[in-house]
């Protein structure tokens, strides 16, 4: 069966169970949701980025994390104070009673620690289409079994990624920028962590996964294609990335 049928059989928004408990996903509570909109609509956010809200699902994807503005949160690599989900992430947290700890891709993790990252106090680590986890030098084991240590017992671990194709073997050095779903549940298990829910919001069955530059040849990068161009319209009409979106938790101690 082609990738675009298998995606077109699931439901946009279906939340798939695993061996961990159904109390163990939770979404958002209803005042935090109704914060969360107006982070989401604030005039703060660039027109740019509110843009993209088609494609990534600000309010979908953090309500399926279950994210409380009272908790501490880190997120790995958000970029600079633009970063997108910084944009939203941290005035909602820190004005609301809450931590944003962003981990910096110059910062030394994996291989170091952290000073200013809570480590084992964390209620929550975000992780949104940080690729870098298979093409940087660290091994991308090390990177998820750091994110381990850095959540409570009880924590957790909620991924957005760019799916990759499952019929081909996940290429260690990610030179495509796709990550397969497979291979990150495989990396997430041998670190620890129980799978608690998966999404399919963030699904794309138009994302065909077979371009000249990888997942950049597509919005919003955009590479390798001139304006006006007949391949810059096809992948405009794609849109963005067909992503996977996880939720582990860090098992509470016994």
């Amino acid at each position: 069966m082609k990738f675009s049928a298998q995606i077109a059989a699931l439901s946009a928004v279906a939340i798939a169970a695993s061996p961990a408990t159904a109390a163990e996903h939770a979404t958002m509570s209803p005042a935090a949701q109704e914060t969360l909109k107006t982070y989401i609509a604030a005039d703060a956010r660039p027109a740019k980025q509110k843009a993209r809200d088609q494609y990534r699902r600000p309010f979908e994807t953090l309500d399926f994390c279950g994210v409380e503005p009272e908790m501490i949160v880190v997120e790995i690599w958000p970029g600079g104070q633009g970063g997108w989900y910084r944009k939203i992430l941290e005035p909602f947290i820190t004005e609301n009673g809450g931590q944003y700890h962003p981990v910096r891709s110059r910062s030394g993790f994996p291989a170091e620690k952290l000073a200013d990252i809570p480590y084992d106090e964390a209620d929550m680590v975000l992780v949104f289409r940080a690729h870098g986890f298979m093409i940087y030098k660290e091994p991308a084991q090390t990177h998820v079994n750091e994110v381990f240590s850095m959540l409570k017992p009880g924590g957790t671990l909620c991924i957005v990624d760019h799916a990759g194709d499952e019929a081909i073997p996940q290429d260690p050095k990610g030179e495509n920028g796709y990550v397969n779903e497979s291979h990150f549940e495989m990396l997430a298990e041998k670190a620890g962590f129980v799978q608690v829910a998966k999404s399919e919001h963030n699904r794309n069955p138009k994302d065909t996964k077979d371009y000249p530059r990888g997942v950049w040849s597509l919005p919003p990068t955009l590479s390798g294609s001139m304006p006006m161009s007949k391949e810059r319209k096809k992948y405009l009409e794609i849109g963005e990335s067909d992503r996977f979106t996880h939720k582990y938790v860090k098992p509470a101690a016994q």
